[in-house]
């Protein structure tokens, strides 16, 4: 939604690294409830990554994470009305070796927006933006909000329920992944942003 209200996209890619955020996660719906599916990262030679630049960061191979992944969001969304619409555009992301997780979650984020039906400037940053970048350069940062257990509030953020799969089993549960949105309503997700 956030990348929806703004035609150019900054994102932050001097930073470190943060653990338990949504740099590297995301959740899903499933028939057993949301699932929370990471993409793992190395740690540096020095064990210390919450002191790795975001655009160093490493994605690991360990654990067959993308077809695990893949596994889930079939078993998750199978049944959905979009799902299978969807699934040659995104199944690539998780056939293909991604080195750094930067450029995994810029290539499926340009991916996801131009399948919902927008297609904003996104783009990395090449030095560190320092806060509050409302005063600085006019932008609004988000880089706070992306914290699954911390998440810091969003007044101009309502999650307007829409049809999910297991709705009737858990009720509608807002703040998954943008592809359970995409899933369920195809091209009316663009309606819901």
């Amino acid at each position: 939604q956030k990348a929806y209200r703004h035609q150019s996209v900054c994102i932050e890619a001097c930073d470190h690294f943060v653990k338990q955020t949504y740099r590297n996660r995301c959740i899903i719906a499933t028939a057993n409830g949301t699932q929370s599916l990471s993409v793992p990262v190395e740690k540096p030679d020095d064990g210390r990554l919450d002191k790795t630049i975001m655009r160093d960061v490493r994605i690991s191979d360990h654990g067959d994470w993308r077809r695990i992944h893949w596994s889930a969001l079939c078993a998750a969304y199978g049944e959905s009305p979009f799902f299978e619409y969807y699934a040659d555009d995104l199944h690539p992301f998780f056939e293909k070796t991604w080195h750094y997780l930067l450029d995994f979650n810029t290539a499926i984020t340009q991916t996801i927006c131009t399948l919902i039906g927008f297609q904003p400037d996104i783009h990395a940053t090449t030095q560190y933006l320092s806060t509050p970048l409302d005063d600085c350069f006019g932008l609004k940062d988000y880089r706070e909000v992306i914290r699954p257990k911390h998440p810091l509030p969003d007044p101009d953020f309502t999650s307007r329920p829409y049809y999910q799969v297991y709705a009737q089993r858990f009720g509608f549960q807002p703040n998954l992944s943008i592809l359970d949105l995409l899933f369920n309503m195809g091209n009316e997700a663009i309606l819901y942003l």
